[in-house]
């Protein structure tokens, strides 16, 4: 799980600001289009403000579960522009 780990947090480390990906963006990208789940359960556990989390959002267009709140997660992707 270490080298998927990895790789998925890269991923989402150089989402600009503004934009999102969904889960299983997240997955296809790094390597594993059907765990879209342990993207979320990574994202879940990661507090390192270098790696915004909060821009992985779901595939329905609903923003997800987010480790510091949903309404915290809308606001900074509203701050950014990601949504309106």
């Amino acid at each position: 799980m270490t080298m998927f780990r990895d790789r998925v947090l890269a991923i989402v480390a150089k989402i600009p600001r503004g934009s999102t990906m969904t889960y299983k963006q997240v997955a296809i990208a790094a390597g594993n289009p059907g765990a879209s789940r342990a993207v979320g359960a990574i994202m879940k556990t990661n507090f390192n403000p270098g790696i915004p989390c909060h821009r992985v959002v779901r595939s329905d267009g609903k923003p997800g579960g987010y480790n510091r709140g949903a309404a915290q997660k809308i606001e900074r992707l509203r701050e950014e522009g990601a949504i309106v």
